[in-house]
């Protein structure tokens, strides 16, 4: 319902979940996986707000309106939980989620995800725009090791 990929999209979130990667992503920037979703250090930052964390769900659906019940609830369960290691391990002051369906919008990769940034007093994270260019995978690493050090540890679940 109300989809907008092309017949020829080939989704680099089904990819990312099944193992493989690309030239953004990587399986060292998955954080979490759980039955249902997959969580993983974003290449795409904003300005303030680096090393956010996006939550999808392992089976294709492309927004809201197609995600069946229990991904949805598998998806938030998980952004609590990536919530929580990022507010524990990044220094932060808060976070947001954020989930964007259709061109309208401003979705532009057409499997559902969520967001999860970090946010500092002041960092404008709704008046600013992502940078750019993707972030290197080598710029993402710290941010998804200290994530996978939080869900090693005993009692961080």
């Amino acid at each position: 319902m109300f989809n907008h990929a092309p017949s020829d999209y080939v989704c680099p979130f089904c990819r990312l979940v099944m193992g493989g990667e690309d030239e953004w992503r990587t399986q060292r920037d998955v954080v979490r996986r759980v039955e249902l979703a997959t969580a993983f250090v974003s290449p795409r930052w904003w300005p303030k707000n680096h090393g956010h964390v996006m939550i999808v769900p392992n089976a294709h659906y492309e927004n809201l309106y197609d995600l069946p019940p229990r991904y949805g609830h598998a998806i938030h369960d998980l952004a609590r939980e990536i919530a929580i290691a990022i507010r524990q391990t990044y220094g932060c002051a808060g976070t947001s989620l954020r989930q964007h369906n259709e061109p309208a919008g401003n979705q532009d990769r057409w499997h559902y995800h969520m967001h999860v940034f970090p946010r500092y007093v002041g960092d404008d994270l709704y008046f600013t725009h992502p940078q750019q260019d993707f972030t290197p995978a080598d710029d993402r690493l710290p941010y998804a090791n200290k994530l996978r050090a939080y869900f090693e540890s005993p009692g961080s679940n």
